[in-house]
């Protein structure tokens, strides 16, 4: 379904037309936020994860990256990004999606929770970070929307956890590369910058995969 326009009434549950063009621009744009960027306490774990990984693989220590999205429409920009639940506000935050950190059980909880966003309007906070971005992922109005739609549909599997036998864990990598996988565009293409490591973006490829093969399947059922 192509939506006419995006964004949310009060329930943040359906499309509803949307005022405020954005000079015409459209598209999708992919920022690499260096992990842990604006925090400690994240940089901090993350450097310590990396270098016990780099040294069980035998290999260099790398920097480590996740990724934010900015996706432009006529109705408007808006950041899709996973980060953790911070408060019970996440409607003002575009939230559309939670799931649990560490273990399914863990998730009742907030503190072990994730939330992903489609924030219309919204911001990246450590934007000024970002390493070699944005990127233009594409310029066609057609994918803006697809991906707006799909981010709905994301898969909420435990964050840290490999429960799709993947060989890496599901993470924020694992939701953005999913989502540029099922938008039709070429995951396999993109790169985190130059010495860095984006873990867990197999995962959502591998994702999307299967899911891409279980569809044709399923309509072959119902012709």
């Amino acid at each position: 379904m192509e939506l006419t326009a995006v964004d949310f009434d009060r329930s943040r549950s359906s499309p509803r037309p949307g005022p405020v063009p954005i000079e015409g621009r459209v598209g999708i744009d992919l920022y690499w936020l260096p992990l842990g960027a604006g925090g400690n306490f994240v940089r901090l774990n993350g450097r310590v994860y990396e270098a016990i990984k780099a040294r069980l693989d035998r290999r260099p220590v790398s920097d480590l990256y996740h990724p934010a999205l900015e996706v432009f429409v006529p109705e408007g920009r808006y950041i899709v990004e996973n980060t953790p639940v911070v408060d019970d506000r996440g409607r003002e935050r575009g939230v559309v999606a939670e799931g649990p950190v560490g273990a399914r059980w863990a998730g009742r909880w907030r503190i072990f929770r994730y939330e992903l966003r489609r924030w219309r309007n919204g911001v990246i906070a450590d934007i000024r970070e970002a390493v070699d971005s944005p990127r233009r992922l594409s310029n066609d109005l057609r994918d803006a929307r697809r991906l707006l739609e799909l981010v709905p549909q994301m898969p909420t599997l435990t964050w840290g956890r490999d429960e799709l036998g993947a060989g890496e864990m599901w993470n924020s990598n694992s939701m953005i590369s999913w989502l540029i996988a099922r938008t039709g565009l070429d995951v396999e293409s993109i790169r985190p910058p130059a010495g860095g490591r984006a873990p867990g973006w197999n995962a959502g490829m591998v994702a999307a995969a299967r899911e891409s093969a279980v569809a044709p399947r399923l309509a072959q059922r119902l012709v």
